[in-house]
């Protein structure tokens, strides 16, 4: 997983980079909880919880699969 850079040291706010960094890298819930060590209820939670917008709407799956095979 990439590194990521906290702007300040609030936990909220590095739990959800991390959450959604995962279900980014990963494209689904369980990969998603592998990557961060929780089980899949632990990160539907976290979505709730967090407010992560999942699964994501169709024109920002089209936007990361571009973006994915311009880097490649």
């Amino acid at each position: 997983m990439p590194q990521l850079v906290l702007e300040d040291l609030n936990l909220a706010a590095a739990e959800r980079r991390l959450c959604v960094a995962a279900l980014e890298q990963a494209g689904n819930i369980v990969g998603a909880a592998h990557l961060l060590g929780i089980t899949r209820h632990a990160m539907k939670r976290r979505i709730v919880k967090l407010r992560i917008p999942w699964p994501r709407p169709a024109a920002q799956l089209q936007a990361v699969s571009l973006s994915i095979s311009a880097s490649a």
